[in-house]
């Protein structure tokens, strides 16, 4: 009777909102060996391998892009398989070290490691910004200076149709239209040449229509 009760309730709540309802996951990266790659990953530019990290949100364990590349070198990294067109993506993210560059950020609706979207954050430059990645060459959307921000931080990106929209701790910073990438596609993390960046906990949720529409 309680179960019966429960999904009318759950029903009659889409009936009335249209809310859509999100199906998430979450790659936490802490069963993963230490010195290995991620599984379920393809590392498409750069070193990307499980470090130990007490301070990681998550547990003890971050995912690390170790490369020392030169300046113009994008490291991507993609979730092997996945499949998100409007999508709600977050991921915990800290800067270690860098000297050309730091930080890094998420990357979504990918067609491989030279077509995509990225939002990332760069405590060098303090800044946070969205681009397009197009056959290799970045052009950006939309910038927003956020100042000095050591540790970790939570960088996310909805994205609905071709409405983009990019949030730091919380806060909405970026709000951008662009109909480059219509398609579904992978998701990903992302650094630029020598940046040395932890991430932990990739949540990434698709969202789909509710099963009945508003009247």
């Amino acid at each position: 009777m309680t179960y019966k009760f429960t999904c009318l309730v759950l029903f009659s709540l889409s009936a009335v909102t249209g809310v859509e309802q999100p199906r998430a996951r979450t790659w936490t990266f802490d069963t993963d060996t230490i010195g290995n790659a991620p599984g379920g990953f393809e590392a498409a530019v750069g070193e990307w391998r499980i470090v130990e990290d007490p301070s990681a949100p998550g547990g003890k364990r971050a995912l690390a892009q170790l490369a020392e590349n030169s300046r113009p070198t994008f490291n991507v990294i993609l979730a092997a398989g996945t499949n998100y067109g409007d999508v709600d993506i977050s991921v915990k993210m800290k800067s270690v070290t860098g000297e050309i560059d730091q930080g890094g950020g998420l990357v979504w609706r990918a067609k491989d490691h030279r077509n995509y979207y990225i939002a990332r954050f760069n405590p060098l430059e303090d800044n946070y910004r969205v681009y397009r990645v197009v056959d290799g060459r970045r052009q950006q959307l939309q910038s927003a200076d956020l100042g000095r921000k050591p540790g970790w931080h939570i960088l996310r990106v909805t994205m609905r149709a071709d409405h983009i929209q990019c949030y730091f701790d919380g806060k909405k910073h970026l709000d951008v239209m662009d109909e480059t990438f219509r398609e579904a596609g992978e998701i990903g993390l992302w650094t630029k040449a020598d940046a040395r960046t932890h991430f932990d906990d990739l949540t990434a949720s698709a969202f789909r229509a509710s099963l009945v529409r508003k009247s």
